[in-house]
């Protein structure tokens, strides 16, 4: 069909040619502290602060995130464990583990969590779920569209330009700023499941490309800066960060102050 013709044609144009990628902007530390500051008024509130810092403490894609079910929590003295019975990088079906650490008590996600759960009676079935006017919980889970809508209200409620963000912008802000943090690939891949540092670099959105951090997918992230004089000196990586696990990615974050 013409359709079909005209879809063949692009392709083969992007193949020639090649297509930028649009990449979301990051939901970083501060802004997320920002967007969930103001959310404790009423149940949509603790619903949407618990999705934002579980979002972003579990660097889960929106997908999974409204896929999580009260089944597959494990609560430990530490924190918490998440098992994803199957994800984009899981096709398999093999599960996958995802710890989320204790926080500081103004930004913890698991404290978030459990003020959700309990506000609205979930004791069974997935953790977020969709409510009406009336503060009447339903009993299916959101969509993952319904978590990009989240994120840009809340995003819109503080003054950020909303169109910046979508449901991918949790996710993208945990990896850049692990990365930021000086955090090894091996650690934030160990979190996030990519199976490449390749794959996990496309996540990384730097604010300054002279300015930033560089990771090394043998040797670990290179802080770099720029001299002033066209030149840019990359320092070797404190041997440190080597021993930053994922579990301490989230902790090193989740208690930064502010």
């Amino acid at each position: 069909t013409r359709s079909d013709l005209v879809k063949a044609c692009m392709r083969g144009i992007r193949r020639i040619h090649g297509a930028r990628q649009k990449q979301v902007a990051p939901i970083l530390v501060e802004d997320l502290k920002a967007m969930v500051t103001p959310l404790e008024a009423d149940l949509r509130d603790l619903r949407d602060r618990a999705l934002l810092l579980v979002g972003f403490a579990g660097a889960f894609r929106r997908s999974e995130l409204v896929a999580i079910n009260c089944t597959d929590l494990e609560w430990m003295d530490e924190g918490l464990l998440v098992t994803l019975p199957r994800s984009k990088t899981d096709q398999e079906g093999k599960g996958r583990l995802v710890a989320i650490p204790r926080g500081s008590p103004d930004f913890c996600p698991l404290m978030a969590l459990v003020a959700w759960l309990r506000s609205a009676g979930i004791k069974e079935g997935t953790l977020f779920r969709a409510i009406d006017c009336h503060e009447n919980v339903y009993g299916d889970g959101l969509s993952p569209d319904s978590v990009a809508r989240v994120i840009k209200k809340r995003a819109a409620a503080v003054g950020f330009d909303p169109t910046r963000f979508s449901g991918h912008s949790l996710r993208a802000g945990l990896v850049t700023s692990a990365a930021a943090a000086g955090v090894p690939d091996w650690a934030i891949r160990r979190l996030t499941g990519h199976r490449s540092a390749a794959m996990l670099y496309r996540y990384v959105r730097p604010s300054d490309p002279f300015n930033g951090v560089a990771i090394s997918p043998n040797r670990g992230p290179l802080r770099s800066r720029s001299t002033g004089k066209g030149r840019v000196v990359r320092h070797e990586p404190d041997e440190r960060a080597h021993q930053i696990t994922a579990l301490a990615v989230i902790g090193r974050i989740g208690k930064s102050s502010g």
